[in-house]
């Protein structure tokens, strides 16, 4: 794989097996590998595997830097295929060393409770005075 352009280049994997990928780091920065780059490429991985299911929970371990001059390899195992849930656990390796894994949890999009209070009627921004307004309003 060649150097990323932007963040869709920098987050895509390549699909080297059914459960094993390969992702590639921009090679900048300060010598190790953003761990929000590798949370976002294994959770991609997992979703390389699940269909039609949504990630509703997920665990993540740092476990040794990452070399961005080195290609990660992200191994799946797909550890549950059930009727409502799936689950997924994720090990980047360089090196043949792990260096994170990410255990996550899928789920068939259905209803569920509704929790949360409407929104109450306010005022919209542009129909509030500026601070400079309110404060005279209060020194008055």
């Amino acid at each position: 794989m060649s150097q990323p352009e932007n963040l869709v280049d920098t987050l895509a994997l390549e699909r080297l097996e059914v459960n094993l990928f390969r992702g590639v780091s921009p090679n900048e920065g300060p010598g190790r590998i953003f761990g929000g780059q590798v949370i976002a490429q294994s959770l991609l991985a997992a979703y390389g595997t699940v269909e039609d299911r949504v990630c509703h929970s997920l665990h993540c371990y740092f476990i040794r830097p990452g070399d961005p001059t080195t290609p990660i390899i992200f191994e799946v195992d797909r550890s549950r295929d059930g009727g409502s849930f799936t689950t997924r656990r994720v090990v980047a390796v360089q090196n043949g060393k792990q260096i994170f894994n990410l255990a996550a949890s899928f789920q068939a999009p259905e209803e569920g409770f509704k929790h949360q209070a409407a929104m109450p009627s306010v005022a919209r921004p542009d129909d509030l005075p500026s601070e400079a307004e309110a404060l005279k309003a209060a020194l008055d």
